[in-house]
């Protein structure tokens, strides 16, 4: 009989909250709204890889192999040339002014280093913008290597030495081939899409859960929950359960835009996804529920889900690997959920792996849901203050 008692009442107050969810157009819409916005503005303006460099261009030698090596920079379309200028110091000056994110500074004698197999050209970028830096260097780097590929085939072609085109370019016998795996193409929207679902989604469920209990206190509501027999741990359930359904249509819309618009190909199991999917969901409604029961006002749990977010941005994986992070940053991470699922996510959707390699992280996310909603449960007392 308490069994059925119990069950009763979790099913009137989850008919209860599902209502006051529905009449809640603004909520549904934001639901929905937001996270597109938000995916169309990191996949169209958001790129790990920065292109189209400005660029201030000294050029002291003025000859063919100098203006050789300038095209091959402007052709890669990393660099563009905005400036010219005299010396290091000037160019110096426009990346301090913010004119130009890079500079080339080539030497007056380039042929002849080139000759001699010593080219030098210095390439100054901007250390305080890191992708600008990243890629600059590893475009440069790139295209010195083939422009020193092309002049062995020159030399080749020239002096029919093999020999004295690998002393030019100062190459050894050993070559080296690299292969990229589940991303050929080094897209940043493989990478970017499928931590970007995982964020949106938990600032979508913590958000909307980290105001759920502290609501009901503000509006008075709380009250006519303490003369009914409701149990904490039965208004937590009743609060996750039409939270759960929405936000599950709303991961599947997401996923839908990121597969179909964009084109990010799902490689993994989507029944495994889903479940997965349920498991963080209620993690992070947990979380927020737990920062909405010892929350006194609305405005005091969106700070706090503020602060959780920022924390995500960094410490979870997201875009900075958390193998260079310190000790205690990546103990802080381990405390978010998000953690886990991107791992999870990205396996899954990247590299199509299964629960074999995923059962960690899984396990993780079950352990934390349950502390979290019991932790909730215990901090809503039925009581006012």
């Amino acid at each position: 009989m308490t069994v059925r008692s119990s069950f009763n009442r979790l099913r009137a107050l989850t008919y209860k909250e599902t209502i006051q969810l529905l009449r809640d157009r603004r909520t549904l819409m934001l639901f929905f709204l937001l996270p597109t916005i938000q995916l169309f503005l990191f996949a169209y303006a958001v790129s790990l890889t920065v292109y189209h460099l400005p660029t201030v261009l000294v050029d002291q030698s003025l000859d063919t192999r100098s203006r050789d090596f300038i095209h091959a920079l402007v052709s890669s379309s990393y660099f563009d040339i905005v400036d010219t200028a005299q010396n290091e110091q000037q160019v110096i000056e426009a990346i301090d002014a913010g004119r130009a994110k890079a500079g080339i500074i080539i030497p007056p004698d380039l042929a002849s280093q080139v000759e001699r197999g010593q080219g030098n050209v210095l390439i100054l970028l901007d250390g305080s913008d890191s992708f600008s830096v990243s890629s600059g260097y590893n475009a440069a780097s790139i295209i010195a290597q083939k422009y020193s590929l092309d002049l062995m085939a020159e030399k080749v072609t020239t002096t029919g030495n093999p020999s004295a085109a690998a002393m030019l370019i100062g190459s050894g016998p050993v070559i080296t081939s690299t292969r990229v795996l589940y991303n050929p193409d080094i897209k940043d929207l493989v990478f970017i899409l499928p931590g970007l679902i995982a964020l949106i989604m938990q600032n979508i469920i913590v958000a909307h859960a980290a105001v759920a209990v502290v609501r009901e206190r503000e509006v008075g509501t709380l009250e006519q929950f303490l003369a009914t027999p409701m149990r904490p741990i039965e208004m937590i359930i009743a609060k996750l359960i039409p939270g759960l359904v929405v936000v599950m249509l709303d991961l599947a819309f997401i996923l839908v835009l990121g597969v179909f618009w964009f084109g990010v190909p799902f490689s993994g199991n989507i029944f495994l996804f889903a479940g997965l999917s349920i498991l963080f969901i209620i993690s992070g409604m947990g979380m927020g529920l737990f920062i909405s029961t010892f929350s006194k006002t609305q405005r005091q749990a969106q700070q706090f889900s503020a602060v959780l977010n920022m924390l995500s941005m960094l410490l979870t994986g997201f875009i900075y690997p958390r193998t260079t992070m310190p000790f205690w940053a990546q103990g802080i991470g381990d405390l978010i959920p998000l953690t886990y699922f991107i791992r999870i996510i990205r396996g899954i959707i990247t590299k199509g792996i299964g629960l074999t390699f995923l059962w960690t992280d899984a396990l993780a996310l079950i352990i934390y849901a349950c502390i979290a909603l019991g932790l909730s449960a215990i901090l809503s007392k039925k009581r006012l203050d």
